[in-house]
Order: C-alpha cells, then structure tokens, then sequence
C-alpha cells in the first residue's frame, strides 16, 4: 500500500493528466476561437457575445459551488469525485458539438440559441470540472506529490490546446467544404468524441486516498465561512481572474490580430521564401507558442524548487505579460519577430499554469490545518469559478472592446477597429497580467510553510487514529 509520501505512480500520473487534456479540447477551443465563431460565422455582434458571456456567469456563481459541495457529500464504491467523469462526460460532448452548431434562424433567435447551449455547457463543464480538479488533492496528501501531478497535468493541458490550435481549422475546412458553420459542427463532433475516451481512462487509472478528518459533519454553511476566511485562496483566486483576463484576450484576439492587422505574409528562411496565409501564419504561432508553455510547464518542478512557487508564479507572470507589451510596437511583416516573442511570452505561461491548481490543493490543506475540516470539492469548485469568470471577463471585454472601435466582422477594417485589435493582443491583457503577479506578493504558503502543515496533518491523522492512506478502486 502506497504512503502518503510514497511517488504516485506513472500509470496514475498519466491517466489523471489525460483528464486534462480532454478539458482543454473545449476550454482552448473556446478561449481560442468561440468569439471569433460567433462574430465571424455564427452571425451576432460582438457586444451581444461580450453580454452573453457574462450573464450567463451569474447562474455559474453559484452552480460551480453546487457542484463543489455535492461532490464534496457524494458516497460511491469509485470515491465522491471520480464517478462524475463517468456520469457527464458523454453529456459534456453533446452540448459542446451544439454550442457550435448554427441554427437557421434570425439574428434574435441565434441569440436564444447562443444563450442556451451555451448556458448549457459551462454547466456541464463544471459538473466535469470541478471535481476533476478535486480529485488531485485527494490522490496524495503530499505537496511535492501534487506540484509533480500538476506538471503532469498541464503537459496534457497544453497537449489538447496543440490538438485544438493544429487540426481544428484543418478539421473545419475539410468537414465544411466551403461551409465553415458545418465545419464547426463536424470538428467539433471529432474533439468530443476524443475528449469522452480520455476521460474514461482517467476514470479507470486514478483512485482516492484522502479524506475529511473522522467525525467531520456536513454544514454548508460553515463549509462557507472557512473558504471565505481562507487567506492564501483569496489571493490565488484573486490572481486567477487576472492571470485567465490576461490569457483570454490575449488568446481570443489571435485569429482577429493575424485576419485584419497581419494579413498574409512571407517568411524567408534559408534563402526560402515560405507563404504564410493569416490562417497558417495564426495556426503555426499559436502551435509553437503552446510548445513553448509545454516545456516551461516541464520545469516547473525545478523552478519552484529553486525560487519558491510563490515567486515562480508572480515573477513569470509578470514576465510573460511585459514580453507581450511589446506587440503593441511590432509590425506585420516582422515575421520572425511575432514568432520569438511569442516564445518567450508563452514559455513563462507554462509555470504559472501548473502552479495555479498545486497551490489551490495547498490552501485546501491550509484551511484543514487552520479549521480541523476539509471541504476539497468546494474550494476547487471556487476556484474553477474563478477560472472561469476570467474567462468570461475577458472574452466579455473582448466583445465589448471590438464593438466600441467599430469593428465589423468580414469587412475591411477602419484604422480606428485596427488598433483596437493591437490594443487587444498587447497592452490590455499585460495590464491584467501584472496585476494578477503583483497580487501573489502576498501570498502566505511558502515552500517551507507548506513541509510545516503536511507534517501536522498527517500527525493528526495518525493521533486520530486514521490510516495514512485509504484507497478506493
């Protein structure tokens, strides 16, 4: 039987990890071209799509809790966070081959449609979500354990985000045939079929080993108040709105910013002149961007071990935001230039990604430590809430920024709606992204403080007469 500070093995590391990446064939789907669909082939204004992305967040802030403390009190013989990737991974595929679907109706009725499946699916992303993201702190009650599933993790992230940013325009053109809304249908039909099967196989190679202390009784409400008086959450949630603002409208203006400012280019290479059409020229730059953040993310172990994940995560944020400064001053046809900056902007990405939910599972140790109770499912479903309103904050401003300079979709642009997609990719989201850095320089959970609170709850487990690991299959 495994400790809790025995290495986890590779076969779990892996499965968990693959999770991931079947998330993140929706989520950079979304992140990466679900405004551009619904201005550009869907049909509806980009203020319209700003608006809808953030009403549809109120009912979100409070069903990302739901879901955390049903979790939290389910009973299976799979564990409380395995079953529901069993239960609601075929239904997360379904709605998210309908949200890009494209209905033969008005303007007005697009809207409606928009508004429901899209509705849909962020409550079904949660219902998957937020106790996939429970189910790395409750694998390993180790620290160091969780940072290394974490890398793991995000290495599959980042590989669905590669699966995303190299085949969907592919998949879209060769299902679509000159029709991009069945494209998106199609494409989107192949991402969920895979994403389904990965999250099977995380379902059969992870099992639960920790648990709330003995006697622990349920009550919402106290569950409540020890999350809002969790110190080191807020400032990690605070900095994950900032750090997903940043990441959205950097990310989501990519296809506008090569569409209407780059245009198509030529890059000339070893005395070879390559063509790059705006939709390859996008394609290659976000690929070789996300393999980029995959080896940042594959350091990351070194990197928090050397500087503290505290200061790994605030200094490489903030890093990563003032590199993308600079495309406020780049021109379209410096080709190489948009290239390695793109490197280095979405290298310091890596860590930060990585870091986020290690240091989320953290605070869920530090509020068991301070309050002798562990709710994981309602502090990871708080914290997928706010992933999750970055997101929707930045897309939403997005929108609004587009509408308010003019923008008009599949129409030469003004220069006023130009710069505004510069402003877009540059300098709006490097403001978020060093806020959200300079949040973390007050975030408690050293390293050092971290060795400090295992040590103790794992004394009092054994002083409680606890087992040190449980596992269900």
């Amino acid at each position: 039987m495994q400790t809790t500070t025995g290495k986890l093995s590779l076969k779990e590391k892996i499965g968990y990890s693959l999770g991931d990446t079947a998330s993140n064939l929706f989520f950079q789907t979304f992140i990466l071209f679900l405004l551009y669909f619904y201005t550009d082939v869907f049909g509806l204004p980009a203020a319209a799509v700003g608006t809808m992305f953030l009403v549809t967040r109120v009912w979100d802030a409070f069903f990302d809790p739901i879901v955390g403390m049903l979790s939290d009190r389910t009973h299976t013989r799979w564990g409380k966070f395995r079953p529901f990737l069993l239960w609601f991974a075929l239904p997360f595929g379904i709605i998210g081959v309908l949200t890009f679907t494209t209905p033969g109706f008005d303007t007005s009725g697009k809207l409606i449609y928009a508004y429901v499946t899209y509705s849909f699916m962020m409550m079904l992303y949660s219902a998957i979500n937020v106790p996939y993201a429970a189910l790395m702190g409750v694998i390993t009650s180790n620290s160091e354990q969780r940072t290394v599933l974490s890398s793991y993790r995000f290495v599959s992230a980042f590989a669905g985000g590669l699966i995303v940013q190299a085949v969907t325009m592919s998949l879209v053109n060769y299902f679509g045939k000159g029709s991009p809304a069945i494209g998106w249908q199609w494409a989107m039909g192949c991402l969920s079929g895979l994403a389904f099967i990965l999250f099977m196989i995380t379902f059969m190679t992870t099992k639960e080993r920790v648990f709330p202390p003995k006697g622990q009784k349920t009550n919402f409400r106290r569950d409540l108040e020890d999350l809002f008086a969790n110190g080191p959450w807020l400032l990690i949630a605070g900095a994950t709105v900032f750090q997903l603002m940043y990441i959205v409208m950097r990310n989501s203006s990519i296809m506008y910013y090569f569409k209407y400012y780059v245009g198509d280019q030529h890059l000339s290479l070893f005395g070879n002149v390559i063509n790059l059409p705006f939709e390859e020229f996008a394609t290659s730059f976000m690929f070789t961007g996300t393999l980029a953040t995959i080896a940042g993310a594959v350091l990351t172990k070194w990197f928090s071990k050397a500087f503290d994940k505290k200061n790994t995560y605030l200094g490489f944020l903030i890093a990563s935001a003032l590199l993308n400064l600079a495309y406020y001053f780049v021109q379209p046809q410096s080709v190489l230039l948009i290239y390695i900056l793109n490197l280095g902007v979405s290298f310091f990405v890596g860590p930060v990604s990585v870091l986020q939910w290690a240091m989320y599972t953290d605070a869920a140790d530090y509020s068991e430590w301070k309050n002798e109770r562990r709710a994981t499912g309602l502090v990871m479903a708080a914290s997928l809430f706010s992933l999750k309103l970055g997101l929707t904050l930045g897309g939403a401003i997005v929108g609004w920024i587009l509408a308010y300079h003019g923008f008009i979709a599949n129409r030469p642009q003004t220069p006023d709606s130009v710069h505004g997609i510069i402003l877009l990719l540059s300098v709006y989201p490097a403001m978020l992204g060093v806020l959200g850095g300079l949040l973390m320089l007050f975030y408690p959970l050293t390293n050092k403080m971290m060795i400090t609170i295992e040590d103790e709850l794992t004394s009092r487990r054994r002083v409680g007469g606890e087992p040190e690991i449980a596992e269900v299959g």
